[in-house]
């Protein structure tokens, strides 16, 4: 089997041991309806830095020898790889620099300066600190470390394995996200070794975001490829290439490579603030949100890896503002109106009846294509859901009224 193997696991939880968290899992009773099995929640959003990713980087930088860590080290990341490499960097001793793009979160920046590396702020994506990271590496002979494509980053990420299946010793399907893949090579490597161990089989599923899956087409051509990606919110796992190491590792594996679409995570999101009142980021919540779009077919006790929880405040508003939208909870309606008096309570009566909440109202004469005597006006209800907000259209275009729905 490729892979770590448990005494290079063993060792990696031995080095980890009081630097890590312990997470905890929880079990999710509305999950396991929905799935119609046991569904538990590996809680690695509440790790240190906020992601399983100090697990990677603090055993990659303990492996380093002592000339190695006297020339410092040096990374590129957008947030989670940047702080997990400066928090164990600084627990180690060893000076770091993190190149992050322009528009960093401003949470991950303070976070990753308050752990004491120095941060280099360029470029408008995170190509750009990509290249300067690995143009820093080799001007200054700082190491490079790269977020996932590593045998010890990917032994270190492993240990999450030897803890869930602590936890979950009966476990039989489990649902990880993937980016370059350092988390699901570790993990599967770790749950697959201690069941073929016990004589049991464990069904490892990755899940990628739809706009950014690039493990899919390379499993079917037998070799890491390159894909074309697209704005996603799960940026986390926004990774156009696997890794090599990665890959060879998850060929072997990994069961299934599923992908959700943005709305599917955004419904995760919102289902986990609610029901499991977890904060998560987008790139975390994949697994559930996997689940919720009836991607998954599980068989007995199942590990949903919620693999961080480092998102923005103000993207977290957007989030759920557009989870509760594809939910059915949420909805923007433009009616155009003949412009004369009851028109406006007219529609607020049919909302009433519709029992539809009225969050936002605007009333106007200007807009492209309007006739003098017409006016627009656009409502932000609250819905009970699909039916019912497919109810509160009907009840206004009975009444004689056009409501259009305006995307979010």
């Amino acid at each position: 089997m490729t892979g770590p193997t448990p005494a290079d696991l063993d060792a990696a939880a031995a080095v980890l041991d009081g630097v890590v968290t312990r997470t905890p899992m929880e079990y999710s009773e509305h999950l396991s309806d929905l799935l119609g099995v046991p569904v538990h929640l590996k809680l690695e959003n509440l790790q240190r830095t906020g992601s399983f990713k100090i697990r990677g980087a603090t055993y990659r930088l303990s492996r380093l020898t002592e000339e190695e860590r006297a020339r410092g080290v040096v990374a590129a990341s957008a947030g989670n790889h940047a702080q997990g490499v400066a928090l164990a960097a600084q627990k180690l001793g060893i000076r770091a620099t993190i190149f992050m793009p322009l528009g960093v979160p401003v949470p991950k920046l303070l976070a990753t300066r308050g752990y004491g590396a120095d941060v280099v702020l360029e470029g408008a994506t995170v190509e750009t600190p990509l290249r300067l990271a690995a143009e820093f590496a080799e001007r200054t002979g700082a190491v490079l470390i790269h977020p996932f494509d590593h045998p010890d980053v990917i032994t270190g990420q492993g240990t999450l394995g030897l803890e869930l299946v602590d936890q979950v010793p009966d476990i039989e399907t489990l649902l990880i996200p993937i980016g370059g893949g350092g988390l699901i090579a570790g993990v599967a490597a770790a749950v697959k070794g201690r069941a073929a161990a016990e004589g049991r089989r464990v069904r490892v599923i990755g899940v990628q975001a739809e706009n950014a899956a690039a493990y899919p087409s390379s499993l079917a051509a037998g070799m890491p490829l390159a894909v074309e990606t697209t704005p996603t919110i799960a940026d986390g796992i926004a990774v156009a290439r696997p890794g090599d190491e990665t890959f060879a590792v998850i060929r072997e594996l990994v069961d299934e490579v599923v992908t959700v679409s943005d709305d599917d995570i955004a419904r995760a999101l919102l289902v986990l603030l609610e029901r499991a009142k977890q904060v998560v980021e987008p790139a975390g919540a994949v697994g559930v949100a996997a689940i919720l779009a009836g991607k998954v077919r599980a068989s007995g006790p199942t590990v949903a890896v919620l693999s961080g929880g480092n998102i923005d405040p103000l993207l977290l508003q957007r989030v759920v503002a557009h989870g509760l939208a594809a939910s059915g909870r949420y909805m923007t309606l433009q009616i155009p109106l003949p412009d004369r008096p009851g028109q406006l309570a007219r529609v607020s009566e049919l909302l009433s009846v519709a029992g539809a909440n009225v969050i936002e109202v605007l009333h106007t004469r200007h807009g492209q294509g309007l006739q003098i005597s017409e006016v627009i006006l656009q409502l932000s209800v609250e819905t009970r859901g699909e039916e019912h907000r497919a109810q509160v259209i009907a009840i206004l275009e009975d009444a004689g009224f056009a409501p259009t729905v305006v995307a979010d």
